[in-house]
Order: structure tokens, then C-alpha cells, then sequence
């Protein structure tokens, strides 16, 4: 095969008093990083605490300038079928096509007026890649313009078009120890000032990733009263 494949998995606990160290889930991906530039991300969440239960199947196409080209989301929530969407991306537009139960056939265009940063696809590797692929040489906080296919903290909404503007920041380097492995990092926290577009405001929320190209999540965790924690336990490059 010419193309180069990166797999991984990420385990999710819990940060609450109550659960400690807990699992609430994981999230397994692949990345196929083809000669022409371009990547695909794909990716399996399943998230069992709190309820209702979410599991998310994700396509995620990015051209070889780290742009979106388009996504496929698929839903069940509560162990039942929530909601399916295709997305499509050009420079000057947006474009959604959607079913779910509470919404029925959906069909979105949005006209842009200027180039997003990025579409926010809910797999936590997905939020690490992001902002492992930006250049943060000069600019240490930047505010994002992007959309997102469900503007609840864990997308567990049917897929439409949300925009969403987000702070983040890179902290520093730093060198972390999973049970993947030790890697070089680069440190990143999203910042939810409270205007942002979720439906309700984001906590802070950390970010560690692989110092390289692949800009692999090695951990994060999302404080408030959500109190989660990731970790990569698996990889193969």
C-alpha cells in the first residue's frame, strides 16, 4: 500500500469524586495519510457515563492543506438510532444533508464569508489534530471559527450545522507518559468565554499532543462539571 496508516485508542475516565479513575468509555481511530496530501480520520466513540449512553461513527476527509472536505456522522444515543448526516466543505460554503427521528430530513447550505479553521467532529482525536496541525510560533491564543454537527458538549444531537467560535492557547512543551509510550508534546487548552455557540458554555479543556506531523491526542481532560479524562493506551504507527 502507498498510503500510511496511524491506529490508536483512547480510554476515557472519570475526574468525579464519586468515579475516580472509572471508565466511561473509549474512542478508537484511524488515520490514513495518503501521497496526495490528503487524510482520513476515522473514528469510533462510545461514551457509557453519564447517561443516555452515546456511540458515534465518524468520516472526516481533510485535503492536504489540513482543510475539510467532508464527513459522515452517524448517531445511536440511549442504544437508539439518533441521527445520520453528510457534510460537505468548500471554500465558499458548507453544505449538510441530514436525517434524524426529532428532525426529519434536513438539508442545510451556509454561504461563508471567510475560510473556518476547522470542523468540530466531537472525536477528542479529532479536537487534538486540530490544533496539533496549526502554526503556533508566533500567535500563542487565537480565537477559532469553525462549525460543529451538534452544538451539545458530548454531540449527542442529531447531525446539523452549528457554528461555533472557540479561544485556544498553546500552554507549552512538554514531555508525557502514557500507557501508549513517552512522547514529546505540545500542550493546548480550549477556552469557552461564554459566548462561544454550544448549548451550554464549554469548561476549560487540555490538550496533549504528539509533538510531529501525525499530531496524535497522548491526553486531555475537561474540568467543570464534567471531570473527564483521556488517555492513549494503544497505538501503532
Amino acid at each position: 500500500m502507498m498510503h500510511r496508516t496511524v491506529r490508536g485508542r483512547l480510554a476515557y475516565t472519570s475526574k468525579k469524586p464519586d468515579r475516580l479513575n472509572q471508565p466511561r468509555g473509549d474512542e478508537r481511530f484511524t488515520f490514513t495519510h495518503h501521497t496526495d496530501g490528503k487524510v482520513i480520520l476515522r473514528a469510533h466513540c462510545e461514551i457509557e457515563e453519564p447517561l443516555p449512553t452515546v456511540m458515534r461513527d465518524v468520516v472526516y476527509a481533510l485535503d492536504e492543506h489540513g482543510k475539510p472536505m467532508d464527513c459522515s456522522v452517524r448517531l445511536v444515543v440511549g442504544d437508539k438510532f439518533n441521527g445520520s448526516g453528510w457534510f460537505r466543505f468548500t471554500p465558499s460554503a458548507i453544505e449538510c444533508e441530514s436525517y434524524g427521528p426529532s428532525i426529519g430530513r434536513l438539508s442545510q447550505r451556509v454561504e461563508l464569508s471567510a475560510p473556518i479553521d476547522g470542523f468540530g467532529t466531537h472525536p477528542v482525536v479529532a479536537d487534538a489534530y486540530l490544533l496539533g496541525g496549526m502554526d503556533w510560533t508566533v500567535i500563542k491564543r487565537r480565537t477559532l471559527s469553525m462549525y460543529l454537527p451538534s452544538p451539545d458538549l458530548r454531540g449527542a444531537t442529531p447531525p446539523i450545522l452549528a457554528p461555533v467560535k472557540i479561544d485556544a492557547e498553546f500552554v507549552g512543551d512538554e514531555t508525557i507518559t502514557v500507557k501508549a509510550g513517552t512522547f514529546a508534546t505540545k500542550h493546548f487548552r480550549y477556552l469557552d468565554v461564554g459566548d462561544s455557540g454550544f448549548s451550554t458554555q464549554h469548561p476549560p479543556y487540555d490538550v496533549w499532543v504528539t509533538d510531529d506531523a501525525d499530531a496524535i491526542m497522548v491526553q486531555g481532560g475537561v474540568g467543570g462539571a464534567m471531570l473527564t479524562w483521556y488517555e492513549l493506551v494503544e497505538l501503532a504507527r
